[in-house]
């Protein structure tokens, strides 16, 4: 019986390659259908929406924190993925009572190599698991950075502000593109007006997802900071490690260059 291991270190062992896989995350959900395995798909989140010509018809088994596990359960997969920051551990406990869990915890950019590598290893994609990544890493060799050093707040909620801050994929992001996370306490930190004023950031970017952040917000935050640059940014591509690396690259060059 093969035995791999999660990105929490835990044994998943399978008896067989995975013919019905079950994804609760988006970005690990369109890496499957990017790797060719449409046909063996079989339950995705609300959220999964990419590629929308596929996930459309797939079976939504709930979101990724209220996820439907007696649908779960019908449904007969033998391989959930999901994640340890986008899904609530309770619920990942019980599925693991229906079949084999394997969880990623990705917080940069090799941690989201190794799970596309890992991912593609376990359900017989291997080769073209290596050629995304081969492609992925030659696209953010190729990225050239911001080049005066600039702060950023990266805003992901609003009522709370909420921001991204140390210790996330989005942090990662952020410093491969060359800027400063104007925030240095860990993960998603709640923050008032007041903190947004001392930090004093250069840049604020307000990102698309999981709050959508629109044309409207921006005079919200140059109320707060009349010296800031907003801008309004895409939450893929800041926060998506599965192919969509592929075109963050190309993405975060169009960003850097619309500061110049």
């Amino acid at each position: 019986m093969p035995v791999f291991y999660d990105q929490l270190k835990r044994k998943v062992s399978l008896d067989r390659i995975p013919q019905r896989i079950i994804s609760i995350v988006p970005s690990q959900t369109e890496l499957l259908f990017y790797l060719g395995l449409g046909d063996n798909i079989i339950g995705v989140t609300k959220f999964c929406t990419h590629p929308h010509n596929q996930t459309k018809h797939t079976t939504k088994i709930g979101g990724t924190k209220q996820l439907n596990i007696e649908l779960i359960r019908e449904l007969q997969p033998d391989l959930i993925i999901g994640n340890k920051e986008e899904n609530e551990r309770s619920q990942v406990e019980d599925l693991m009572n229906i079949c084999p869990v394997w969880v990623s915890d990705i917080d940069d950019l090799a941690g989201a190599i190794a799970m596309i590598e890992s991912v593609g290893v376990m359900v017989n994609r291997e080769a073209e698991a290596n050629i995304l990544v081969k492609a992925i890493s030659n696209q953010f060799n190729a990225l050239i950075k911001v080049e005066k050093p600039l702060t950023v707040a990266y805003l992901i909620w609003r009522k709370p502000y909420m921001v991204a801050a140390g210790g996330t994929f989005i942090n990662s992001m952020l410093q491969l593109c060359g800027f400063t996370n104007a925030f240095i306490a860990e993960r998603y930190p709640q923050v008032d007006t007041m903190m947004l004023i001392n930090a004093n950031p250069d840049l604020i970017f307000l990102s698309s997802e999981p709050f959508p952040f629109t044309e409207k917000h921006i005079k919200e935050f140059k109320v707060i900071l009349p010296n800031a640059k907003v801008v309004l940014v895409d939450g893929e591509m800041f926060s998506w490690y599965g192919s969509r690396l592929l075109l963050a690259p190309r993405y975060f060059s169009s960003v850097i260059e619309s500061l110049v």
